[in-house]
């Protein structure tokens, strides 16, 4: 076989892959209709919903009192705060609450999402 007979053949087969891949994916798909009907089963069970991962939303630590402009402490500082004493422009954060009663808590959610 020269060149041009080989690529002729490769054609034809890739075309065949295209054509028997698409008759079994029609049958699965045929069939994953059947089990979810026989077993009453929802979208949610089949396909369930991974976590979102977002980006974590940055606190802001500093505010200008005058402007009430804000920054995180992260990257460049506005012009507000350079060369000044950030202790001035801090901001009060909540105390963080962790311990034993927020796992019984997250613990109960899980429990009840089941």
């Amino acid at each position: 076989m020269n060149l041009t007979e080989l690529l002729a053949t490769k054609a034809a087969l890739e075309a065949e892959i295209v054509k028997a891949k698409k008759a079994e994916a029609t049958t699965a798909l045929r069939r994953v209709q059947e089990l979810v009907t026989e077993f009453g089963l929802t979208s949610q069970q089949v396909f369930p919903l991974l976590p979102i991962k977002s980006k974590k939303q940055s606190v802001a630590m500093y505010r200008n009192a005058a402007t009430g402009a804000t920054w995180t402490g992260r990257g460049k500082p506005p012009a507000w705060i350079v060369g000044k004493d950030r202790s001035d422009f801090l901001i009060a954060q909540p105390a963080q609450h962790e311990g034993p009663f927020l796992a019984e808590m997250a613990a109960a959610a899980d429990r009840s999402r089941a």
